[in-house]
């Protein structure tokens, strides 16, 4: 299970990682003409950037705690974090009709919700 978790964390964290260059360094314009980027011409480039930041530290939490030992708890209380960031991305695509983004954040979602069930419950870090 221990390698099944290190698996989830490494796919949920490689998400975040894309997501967070894109929003914090791709102009909002070019974000804007791809599938499913048009809601950040109404979130606006600083919520944008945010969004952007948020994910490289997800990206960072999900991975770096664990692998370096230090605060590994910090893992599933990132996961967590990434859930309520899915359900905020969940809405946002429902209310603009984009139902295929819906599905695929919820499985985003599963993704952490079993990585923190996992590393909370019956597989915690030692230490």
């Amino acid at each position: 299970m221990d390698l099944a978790l290190w698996i989830t964390a490494g796919l949920v964290a490689l998400v975040a990682l894309a997501g967070g260059v894109s929003k914090t360094f791709v102009p909002i314009e070019r974000l804007a003409s791809v599938h499913g980027g048009g809601w950040t011409e109404d979130a606006g480039a600083p919520a944008v950037r945010t969004l952007g930041l948020l994910e490289l530290l997800a990206a960072a939490g999900l991975i770096l705690p664990a692998a370096l030992d230090i605060a590994p708890v910090l893992v599933p209380v990132t996961a967590l974090c990434w859930v309520l960031l899915m359900i905020g991305a969940m809405f946002t695509h429902g209310r603009r009709g984009e139902s295929a983004l819906v599905a695929l954040n919820l499985v985003y979602l599963a993704l952490a919700v079993y990585l923190a069930w996992g590393r909370l419950g019956p597989e915690p870090f030692a230490g």
